[in-house]
């Protein structure tokens, strides 16, 4: 244990022995001017937007490429979050210690969790969620037992549950399961919709029945899990209303919101997560989906100010 007298010791001395082998302190950004963090999971999203990259940087830490520069006219820092929550409260966090963020937007692909949704639609969900902060509840008699103060509807043992969440100006913790999108970006995706031409073909033989639409508002879920079931795709969207669950946006909704942050998350979906009548579609359409979401993006980042 730390006491905070030895902690108050410990800072300084932190920030001394950082100067003295080289090493910027915390408090002193990469670049001072500030930068919108666009983040993607994994390579293929990333790749979509570091080809129109102006005055590319690239700065390594911890082993993460932060690549900064402008796009569409705005001054930004893209990176990889890496697959799943944990991976990405780190990166998001790395990224706050060391650059000046202005915002948070998120690119990349999903499963379509509402019967109205089909592939390749991007959803701009007006709030995350984080589905499987749970109590796994005990079996007895033929039943699981609930916890005194069950917030949602379970699935078999599991009963979905917010979490402590405490910032800057709050006196303590509060309870919270959603974790909101800002409102100010929310209202730019809107001007979107007749903007951006969604692609739907993969191949000259493969293109979807349904042309890809652009949704804005609803519920996102998140969870360290890729969801392939049927059964669990209907629970989270009738459970917690949501069109689209996937494995970061609700971890980076989490950090932005602790870091006093504005966020906001475009997913478009690559399947169905377990709903479709055949095989999982994603390592079909994956592509045609990170591909709509980035041109989502680009078009929200020029429609800024």
């Amino acid at each position: 244990m730390i006491f905070p007298i030895m902690r108050a010791w410990l800072r300084p001395a932190a920030v001394a022995l950082a100067c003295l082998f080289g090493q910027p302190a915390l408090a002193q950004p990469l670049e001072p001017a500030p930068r919108i963090a666009l983040i993607s999971a994994f390579e293929p999203e990333w790749l979509l937007f570091l080809e129109h990259l102006e005055a590319r940087r690239d700065f390594t830490i911890n082993g993460v490429v932060f690549a900064s520069g402008r796009l569409e006219g705005q001054d930004v820092v893209l990176f990889l979050s890496g697959i799943s929550m944990v991976n990405a409260a780190m990166t998001t966090q790395l990224a706050l210690d060391h650059f000046n963020i202005s915002a948070i937007v998120v690119s990349g692909i999903g499963g379509g969790v509402d019967p109205a949704r089909s592939i390749g639609d991007v959803v701009v969900a007006e709030s995350w969620g984080q589905y499987l902060e749970a109590y796994y509840a005990r079996e007895r008699e033929g039943h699981f037992e609930p916890p005194q103060r069950a917030e949602y509807a379970n699935f078999g043992m599991i009963f979905p549950q917010g979490v402590k969440v405490m910032r800057e100006g709050l006196a303590e913790p509060e309870q919270r399961f959603w974790f909101p999108v800002d409102a100010a970006m929310l209202d730019v995706a809107r001007r979107l919709a007749d903007k951006v031409e969604l692609g739907r073909c993969v191949a000259d033989t493969v293109c979807l029945t349904t042309p890809p639409t652009l949704a804005i508002g609803g519920k996102g879920v998140s969870g360290p899990v890729f969801v392939d079931n049927a059964a669990f795709r209907d629970y989270t969207h009738e459970t917690f209303g949501a069109a689209v669950l996937d494995m970061e946006s609700a971890a980076i909704a989490h950090v932005a919101y602790v870091n006093h942050v504005p966020f906001l998350a475009f997913r478009s979906l690559s399947d169905l997560a377990g709903g479709g009548e055949g095989e999982n579609e994603i390592e079909l359409f994956f592509r045609l989906a990170a591909d709509n979401s980035a041109k989502v993006v680009r078009a929200f980042l020029a429609e800024l100010p």
